[in-house]
């Protein structure tokens, strides 16, 4: 049976056992996707029936993700001071820079986002992909001041060499991949990468969006798995994130709700440890 080569088969029931910083054994992190596309061509999620190019229902209810829903979601954020990681399309620095600069004034994380998610890394060959990748992690250093460390894909696409050309750019760690619950090491031709758990059943797109799930029935299912995870990290370290999308959640009746689970988060501060995905590969480093 073919193999990817990139990681071994681990149980987690049998790896060694560490803590997060401070004693943790649950970290929590929230990830924003901000995401630019260009109007009447290339892919973008259809939040409503789609129509043909030019598309003006759909192209307008994204962009109103960086026109207000990304405002109502960092003022969510802001009332319990939730650390959030920033994956950015570099076309947001183009097409709205004061949603960059508003999350760079909260000192969040940004993590190389494609250019665009009107395309993704498994339509490129190896060239096209490498220079995406090495504009992308230029251009972020090149507004924050200091080069990701992270990556994940436009549409969580990869070629078969994504993650050796992540390695070969400078990435550390990639979000891309949805095999476990806690970070692993990823075999590249160039060294390693670190995995940092990302994707999961209760991210906004498969609930929210794919299967229409009510905003209070998915706030709940964050909150049981978070008390869950917080359960079974008691006998081995875990990783469980939010995965947002202002397009979706910006909106009142989805923050409402929202805003509960951010409220849960805060009150379990002393349990878990709420932080960012680069500090999350950090300490990965040192103890996998």
């Amino acid at each position: 049976m073919r193999s990817h080569g990139r990681y071994p088969y681990s149980a987690i029931a049998q790896r060694p056992v560490w803590d997060w910083p401070g004693g943790a054994r649950l970290a929590v992190f929230v990830a924003v996707n901000l995401e630019a596309f260009p109007f009447a061509e290339g892919m973008g999620i259809p939040l409503v029936n789609p129509l043909p190019e030019p598309d003006v229902q759909n192209f307008g209810l994204r962009d109103w993700g960086n026109r207000v829903g990304v405002w109502n979601l960092l003022d969510a954020l802001d009332e319990h001071a939730i650390p959030a990681a920033a994956l950015i399309n570099t076309a947001i620095y183009d097409q709205c820079p004061e949603v960059a600069t508003a999350f760079r004034a909260r000192n969040d994380e940004f993590i190389g986002h494609g250019r665009s998610n009107a395309e993704r890394q498994s339509d490129m060959d190896e060239a096209t992909e490498a220079a995406m990748i090495t504009q992308c992690r230029a251009r972020i250093m090149q507004e924050e001041g200091t080069p990701p460390r992270g990556w994940m894909g436009p549409w969580v696409a990869e070629t078969h060499v994504t993650p050796d050309l992540l390695a070969e750019a400078g990435f550390t760690y990639v979000m891309d991949w949805t095999h476990d619950d806690q970070p692993t090491r990823l075999a590249t031709r160039g060294g390693s990468l670190i995995t940092v758990p990302y994707s999961r059943p209760t991210n906004d797109i498969p609930t929210l969006h794919a299967a229409k799930w009510p905003a209070d029935v998915w706030a709940d299912a964050l909150i049981d798995g978070i008390e869950e995870n917080l359960r079974m990290s008691a006998r081995w370290p875990l990783v469980f994130n939010l995965s947002l999308h202002p397009f979706l959640v910006g909106h009142p009746h989805r923050l409402r709700h929202l805003r509960r689970v951010f409220g849960h988060l805060h009150a379990r501060r002393e349990q878990l440890w709420l932080t960012r995905p680069g500090a999350i590969a950090q300490h990965a480093q040192q103890v996998i």
